[in-house]
């Protein structure tokens, strides 16, 4: 995905694009007319931070939840909106098993979230210095 595809997901002009990013417009143009090319990590940063258009993802669905890719960040998003990197890509993935593995996924990332807060609370309570 490019910057212009970017930017046409979100229906801005380029110049509401390059203000809601802080690029210069003058930058924001020369990478979409091809005369200069935007940083792989700036493309991957900029569409992090786009909301998410359901619609352009694909959906993983079942009856045990579901959750949406996005090939463009390699992110995995659930319905709350949480959105998680991943390495791998999804294609050639069991539907089924994929489902399964997004559970864990995201079963996980909410009970270390759940733990560091905890912590972090308990830490504020009492005078602890973990090794």
């Amino acid at each position: 995905m490019n910057i212009k595809e970017l930017r046409e997901m979100t229906g801005q002009t380029q110049k509401e694009f390059a203000d809601s990013f802080g690029i210069p417009i003058g930058t924001l143009r020369r990478w979409e007319y091809g005369e200069s090319t935007p940083a792989s990590y700036v493309i991957k940063l900029i569409a992090e931070k786009l909301p998410m258009n359901n619609k352009l993802m694909k959906k993983i669905e079942s009856s045990e939840g579901t959750y949406y890719y996005d090939e463009a960040t390699k992110t995995i998003a659930d319905i709350k909106g949480t959105r998680i990197s991943v390495n791998e890509g999804l294609d050639g993935v069991n539907e089924h098993n994929l489902v399964l593995y997004a559970n864990e996924l995201f079963e996980s990332y909410y009970e270390a979230i759940a733990k560091f807060d905890r912590d972090c609370k308990m830490d504020k309570q009492e005078d602890i210095l973990w090794g």
